[in-house]
């Protein structure tokens, strides 16, 4: 399967990088700099042209920015056919807008990935519009599964998925830093403090993986009675810091909605 991509950026990078086999494999992108830089490192076609790219490719990741979404599709929509796949990671465009912007023929998938993508640690959620054949799918399923996790759900779900593990690398960080900044606060050195903090949630977030241990059971396992972690845990377990993450997700998944 020849596989062509729409923009050449760090995601679509992240994306290329988790293809085995990139013979097939040709990137529009109008930056002379970048392209050359790609097609050394990767040895893909490149080209200025997203033409090129639909008049040839049969899977096809659209990896533009949103705004730049109607001038693409305005310049392939009538080389698109029915044996080709389009593979949006664009946030805030849905199967509709897609389908209203790139024709009636091609067929359509949706992905909410997230920026982890780009160290083969991403999520990636997935949804296809009615009658995109499943070997499609099943490819990109595929191909973004060696970029890291993925999930094939409704299309209703992406406002969620978009909250939570979209959005969340931010989050995620925020968390990091202030465990790091409180560790400054007891002493340690900014480097050192965040070491700790990184290696920790790194660690911590692999086990879970592979255990798929209960995260409950997980924390009462680590909050020994009269323990530190218990001690530590009586501030962090205030019900309003529960209340403040799920307050965060909504209005991230309340502003997704807004944008779709």
């Amino acid at each position: 399967m020849d596989i062509g991509f729409f923009g050449a950026g760090k995601m679509a990078e992240g994306i290329l990088s988790a293809i085995a086999d990139r013979k097939g494999v040709i990137m529009a992108e109008k930056v002379e700099s970048r392209a050359v830089e790609l097609a050394k490192r990767y040895g893909v076609v490149t080209t200025d042209d997203v033409k090129t790219v639909a008049a040839t490719a049969k899977l096809i990741f659209l990896a533009v920015r949103p705004q730049d979404v109607d001038a693409v599709a305005a310049e392939v929509r009538p080389l698109l056919g029915a044996r080709q796949t389009l593979v949006s990671i664009v946030a805030g465009k849905t199967l509709a807008k897609l389908r209203k912007a790139f024709g009636a023929k091609v067929n359509l998938i949706r992905v909410m990935p997230n920026l982890a993508l780009r160290s083969k640690a991403g999520m990636c959620a997935i949804c296809a519009a009615p009658k995109t054949p499943a070997r499609d799918v099943k490819a990109v399923e595929r191909i973004l599964g060696g970029a890291g996790a993925t999930v094939v759900l409704g299309e209703k779900d992406f406002d969620a998925v978009t909250a939570l593990s979209g959005s969340g690398p931010a989050y995620f960080a925020y968390m990091e830093q202030a465990m790091a900044e409180g560790g400054v606060a007891l002493g340690l050195k900014p480097a050192v403090a965040r070491l700790l903090a990184e290696q920790t949630m790194y660690g911590t977030a692999k086990f879970l993986r592979e255990s798929g241990m209960d995260l409950g059971e997980f924390i009462a396992g680590v909050c020994t009675k009269g323990g530190t972690t218990a001690a530590g845990m009586e501030s962090l377990s205030n019900p309003q810091f529960k209340k403040i993450v799920a307050a965060t997700l909504k209005g991230a998944a309340r502003r997704s909605k807004e944008l779709a």
